[in-house]
């Protein structure tokens, strides 16, 4: 699976890591709707990380679709709002 983080670029991740993934991604989107400002950036902080550790970067020269994007390191509550659907970020 090929993940986007916008403006840093793309990487490719087993599988098998989305659950792990997505319990970062649960803790997100409880801290969006609490609106808790400060919890979302650690918890977005640690899921790209989590993302870049786990992953291998692709070429920048590949041109292979993204199967998921994630928000840049420096969006905000309300930019991350509006690029999620009701499943979150990553789907479960």
């Amino acid at each position: 699976m090929i993940v986007r983080i916008m403006g840093e670029g793309q990487v490719r991740l087993a599988g098998s890591h989305l659950a792990e993934l997505d319990k970062l991604d649960d803790e997100l989107l409880s801290e969006m709707e609490n609106g808790d400002g400060p919890a979302f950036r650690r918890t977005l902080q640690a899921l790209l990380a989590k993302v870049r550790d786990l992953g291998e970067p692709v070429p920048d020269d590949s041109l292979a679709p993204s199967d998921l994007i994630l928000p840049s390191p420096d969006a905000t509550l309300e930019e991350v709002r509006e690029l999620l659907s009701d499943d979150g970020l990553i789907p479960g």
